[in-house]
């Protein structure tokens, strides 16, 4: 076998291993985490359709307004600005879908602004500074959570975790799972 072919060789080799250790880190860290009880509950962001959440957000507000109700949180942050197609922010229909669920208006915060995990995060972390908020429950997909946990770490976010998989699009949840490796790996070398 030829000096190139080895080296061929050793880097698919690293570049499988890579992957099956983000892929491992990414699913055991969906699975296992577990909230606790926090001063805030911050619900990041996902798409709108026009002014109604979409199946991924809408499980995850729910998600967020069991372990509200449950008493783990006294206010829900909820991230996310007004993408393309979608009729108000992320933010205000999270609020809309709480405040139909008889969550008080002031125990609702609204980040507007983010456009990705990253900003979710950091503008959450204003708004619980702003409040004395300590601590959080993030909640997301279990896909998008060990991502999450890297960002709220290296941002300064003392968080627990509370994931959700929306079995009835199982396959986009595993879509979810295989992009977000890639997610994963551009999060650790970015270095945020």
């Amino acid at each position: 076998m030829s000096r190139f072919l080895k080296l061929v060789v050793v880097l698919i080799f690293a570049l499988f291993s890579i992957i099956a250790i983000l892929a491992y880190q990414i699913i055991s860290f969906g699975f296992t985490e577990k909230p606790k009880k926090s001063d805030a509950i911050i619900v990041l962001g996902c798409a709108v359709y026009g002014d109604a959440p979409s199946p991924f957000f809408k499980e995850r507000l729910e998600e967020a307004l069991k372990l509200y109700k449950e008493g783990y949180g006294r206010y829900i942050i909820i991230s996310g600005g007004k993408g393309p197609g979608e009729s108000i922010s992320e933010a205000e229909a999270g609020k809309r879908y709480f405040l139909e669920k008889g969550v008080a208006s002031k125990n609702i915060l609204l980040d507007n602004k983010s456009f990705s995990t990253y900003e979710n995060l950091l503008f959450s972390k204003e708004i619980m500074e702003k409040n004395s908020l300590k601590t959080a429950i993030i909640v997301s997909n279990k896909f998008h959570l060990k991502r999450a946990s890297v960002i709220a770490k290296r941002i300064g976010i003392d968080a627990s975790f509370s994931g959700v998989f929306v079995k009835e699009y199982v396959g986009d949840e595993v879509y979810g799972f295989l992009r977000e490796v890639l997610a994963l790996l551009y999060t650790y070398l970015r270095g945020w």
